[in-house]
C-alpha cells in the first residue's frame, strides 16, 4: 500500500505494478491548482488530478488509454483541462459518487490495483511559512518561494473512507511518499484517523525520502528534516524506515537545480539514526535533464527490503 500524491507516487506505482498487482494507492485530495483547482470550485468536485495519474500509471495497458485520460487540451475553452479529469467530473456527475467514478474509471483502465481518495470531504491546504505568513490552498504554498513551518487543513476533522481504512488494516507493507512533503504527502496523514492506523499497522512502514529540495517546500531540508516534519505533522511512530538515495545527479544538472533553488537532499546519518528509524540507502535516482526517483529502481529497492 501507498500513500502520497503528485508525479511522485505515480512514478512508483508506475515501477511497483510490476512485481505485484496486489496494490492499492491512497492519495491526497488537498490539490487546488490547475484544472484539478478549475474543476473543484465550478463543480463542487474532489480534485481529480492526481488520482488520474495514479489511474495511468497503474494502468495494464498505458498506451492509447492512457494518452487518452492524460491528453491536455490546449485551445479553446476546455484549454489547460486534461480528458481524464472532464471524464472523471463527468462520471461523478453521473454517478453523483466519486469514490464511483474513480472505481469505475480504474475498470475502463484495467488498472493493476485500486486507487482510493483519502478522504470524500473537501478540504483546503492551509500553512505558515519560515517567515509567518499564512497562506491558503496547496497552489498558493508551492508558489510562496518560501519554506513551510506548519501546515493544516481546514475543516480539520475530515474523515477517511472505508475502504481507506481496510486496506491500511490489511496491508503487508506500507510506503509513505515519494512526492511533495507539505502539499503531497502530509496531507494524508493530517487526516488523524490515517495517521493513526499507518502506526498501528502491523507491516513494514516505509518513508521514501524525496532526493532533490523543492522551492517553496522545503528549501535546505536534509533527509532528517524531512522525516522531523513528517513526524510533527502526524505522529513520531508513522513509520519504522526510511528510504535514501545515494546515487549522484550530474554537474551540469545540479547547477541547473541549483538557479531554480534546489538542491539534492543531504543525508545526515547521525541525525537518522537518533530519530530511531532504520535508514535503508540505495541508488534509486536517476534522470537526464531532470533527477527523479527511477521508478524501476525504487520498486525493486522495495521490494528487495520487505523480502529481507
Amino acid at each position: 500500500m501507498v500513500l502520497g500524491g503528485g508525479t511522485g507516487l505515480a512514478t512508483l506505482l508506475s515501477g511497483l505494478k510490476n512485481h505485484t498487482s496486489d496494490l492499492t494507492a491512497v492519495v491526497t485530495v488537498a490539490d487546488d491548482g490547475g484544472s484539478s483547482g478549475r474543476l473543484r470550485r465550478e463543480m463542487g468536485i474532489l480534485p481529480p488530478g492526481d488520482i488520474r495519474n495514479c489511474l495511468v500509471a497503474l494502468a495494464e495497458d498505458e498506451s492509447l488509454m492512457g494518452e487518452l485520460f492524460q491528453y491536455r487540451f490546449e485551445d479553446g475553452p476546455l484549454s489547460g483541462h486534461s480528458f481524464g479529469n472532464l471524464f472523471l467530473a463527468a462520471l461523478t456527475k453521473v454517478t453523483d459518487d466519486f469514490e464511483e467514478a474513480v472505481r469505475l474509471s480504474s475498470k475502463i483502465l484495467k488498472t493493476r490495483g485500486t486507487v482510493l481518495p483519502a478522504s470524500l470531504d473537501l478540504v483546503w491546504l492551509k500553512a505558515e511559512l519560515d517567515n509567518g505568513e499564512m497562506v491558503e490552498g496547496q497552489s498558493a504554498i508551492t508558489g510562496s518561494q518560501r519554506c513551510c513551518r506548519h501546515i493544516w487543513l481546514e475543516p480539520d476533522n475530515a474523515r477517511p473512507t472505508g475502504a481507506v481504512l481496510e486496506a491500511l488494516a490489511a496491508a503487508d507493507l506500507i510506503v509513505v511518499g515519494p512526492g511533495s512533503l507539505f502539499t503531497s504527502i502530509i496531507p494524508n496523514l493530517l487526516i488523524r484517523e490515517i495517521a493513526d492506523a499507518i502506526a498501528a499497522a502491523d507491516c513494514p512502514r516505509f518513508f521514501v525520502c524525496n532526493v532533490m529540495t523543492q522551492p517553496g517546500e522545503t528549501i535546505g531540508f536534509s533527509a532528517a528534516d524531512h522525516l522531523e516534519a513528517l513526524r510533527e505533522h502526524s505522529r513520531p511512530d508513522i513509520v519504522d524506515a526510511i528510504i535514501v538515495n545515494t546515487s549522484e545527479p550530474p554537474a551540469p544538472v545540479v547547477e541547473f537545480y541549483r538557479a531554480e533553488g534546489a538542491l539534492p537532499v543531504m543525508i545526515d546519518w547521525e541525525r537518522l539514526e537518533g530519530l530511531g528509524v532504520k535508514v535503508h540507502a540505495a541508488e534509486v535516482a536517476s534522470g537526464g535533464n531532470y533527477f527523479r526517483h527511477d521508478s524501476g529502481k525504487l520498486a525493486a529497492s522495495i521490494i528487495l527490503l520487505l523480502d529481507r
